[in-house]
C-alpha cells in the first residue's frame, strides 16, 4: 500500500477512535476540511511539522503513522 493511503487510514483510524470529526482535526490544522478530506483519502502530502502536530496529538509515531512501524508508541 502506498504510504499516502497507509498515512490517511491511520489518521482515519485515530480520528474515529477518539469519536472526532474531519472537520474538528481541520480546524486543529487550520486547513480546510475538504483539505483535510484529501490526507485522509491518501490523496495529497502534509507538511514534516504537520505530521508531527499528528502524532503528537494522538500521542503514537511518525513512524506508526507513515506505516513504517506498527507500534503505536
Amino acid at each position: 500500500m502506498e504510504t499516502l493511503q497507509v498515512l490517511g487510514g491511520r489518521l482515519r483510524e485515530l480520528r474515529k477512535e477518539k469519536k472526532l470529526k474531519q472537520r474538528e482535526l481541520a480546524a486543529f490544522l487550520d486547513i480546510t476540511e475538504v483539505h483535510y478530506r484529501r490526507v485522509e483519502a491518501g490523496k495529497i502530502n502534509i507538511p514534516t511539522l504537520t505530521l508531527c502536530a499528528l502524532a503528537d496529538y494522538y500521542g503514537v509515531t511518525t513512524d506508526y503513522l507513515l506505516g513504517r512501524s506498527d507500534q503505536r508508541g
